[in-house]
């Protein structure tokens, strides 16, 4: 699956079947859910939810919280536009998850 086949779930009522956590996460955010994207996030403790952990934080506008989960995942802070945040992250979530 890629970026824009993954964008096009979004209208269902749940995440597609066997999607990592972390891609759950992501996808509740990329609906508008924050509580439950956030959720999904903080109940898993890989790297990779760590990242969507500091995209959500980020979105709230709490930096540094969104800073500790950046660390936490070992990526650095985000600072460009929150869509292309989404993107990256989805991009290489999704890569990972066909490997």
């Amino acid at each position: 699956m890629n970026v824009d086949e993954f964008k096009r779930t979004l209208p269902a009522d749940a995440p597609p079947p066997n999607l990592p956590p972390a891609l759950q996460a992501l996808w509740w955010a990329g609906k508008g859910d924050w509580d439950k994207a956030h959720a999904v996030a903080q109940d898993d403790d890989g790297a990779e939810s760590a990242w969507v952990h500091a995209y959500l934080h980020r979105l709230e506008g709490d930096l540094p919280n969104a800073r500790y989960w950046y660390g936490t995942a070992r990526k650095p802070a985000a600072g460009g536009p929150l869509d292309a945040e989404w993107d990256a992250i989805a991009t290489a979530l999704l890569r990972t998850a066909a490997s």
